[in-house]
């Protein structure tokens, strides 16, 4: 299982049980069984090209039966609520225009109608460009499942992702000043939140509800993909 943030592997970690690991297969790696499968958890960081690495290293690093994605993406579709998981039927990746079509998971097979998650290093919050997204049948968006899946697909790996909404562009309030408050990797970048904040004093309310929807969807995120791991045990 690949999350690209710390707060989108520590759910993860916890709802499996998994324990830390060195194991080469990515970041912060954590192993564990579900049932008779072994289980490998690693943290990509944000962006394709960090994604791309870690699911390459993941290959690499021994015998792999299948590859999830969890974690959490910005919803342009007004039906879908904070915490809502997505399954999307294809992934989009939005510098290349590629698309991928995840793999079922056990039994699992999801409707066809449910949309597409578009991926891209850029922070896509112009209102004529998630318009043209919505067109093409884009229901959320996020920033790595396009390259894990394309690293699968060349290394003949099945791959599944799951994700949850923990933000919509309806909302307004995830801007490029908001994404900046985080390193590469994820992690809170703190003097920028600090001068953030000094600037900004009225957004406190609005980084305090981002902060609380980004955990229900993380949550949420976490539950279903353990879910789906135990459907994927032998």
């Amino acid at each position: 299982m690949l999350a690209p943030m710390p707060s989108e592997l520590r759910p993860l970690v916890k709802r499996l049980g998994l324990q830390p690991s060195s194991s080469p297969a990515g970041r912060r790696v954590h192993e564990g069984l579900s049932g008779s499968a072994s289980v490998v958890a690693a943290m990509t960081g944000m962006g394709t090209a960090g994604a791309a690495e870690a699911a390459r290293r993941m290959l690499d690093a021994g015998d792999v039966d299948h590859v999830i994605v969890v974690g959490i993406a910005g919803g342009i579709d007004d039906r879908l609520a904070i915490g809502d998981v997505i399954r999307p039927g294809v992934v989009i990746d939005g510098a290349s225009g590629a698309e991928y079509r995840p793999h079922p998971l056990g039994e699992h097979t999801d409707p066809p109608d449910q949309g597409a998650l578009h991926t891209s290093d850029e922070f896509i919050v112009d209102p004529d460009r998630v318009a043209a997204l919505r067109e093409r049948g884009v229901i959320a968006m996020d920033m790595e499942t396009a390259a894990v899946a394309a690293v699968c697909e060349e290394l003949g790996c099945p791959w599944s992702v799951v994700r949850a909404i923990s933000d919509r562009s309806s909302d307004g309030m995830a801007d490029e000043a908001v994404f900046g408050l985080a390193h590469p990797d994820g992690s809170p970048n703190l003097p920028a939140v600090a001068r953030f904040v000094a600037r900004h004093p009225g957004r406190i309310p609005q980084l305090v509800r981002l902060g609380r929807d980004a955990s229900r969807a993380t949550n949420a995120a976490a539950s279903a993909a353990a879910e789906a791991c135990r459907q994927l045990t032998p």
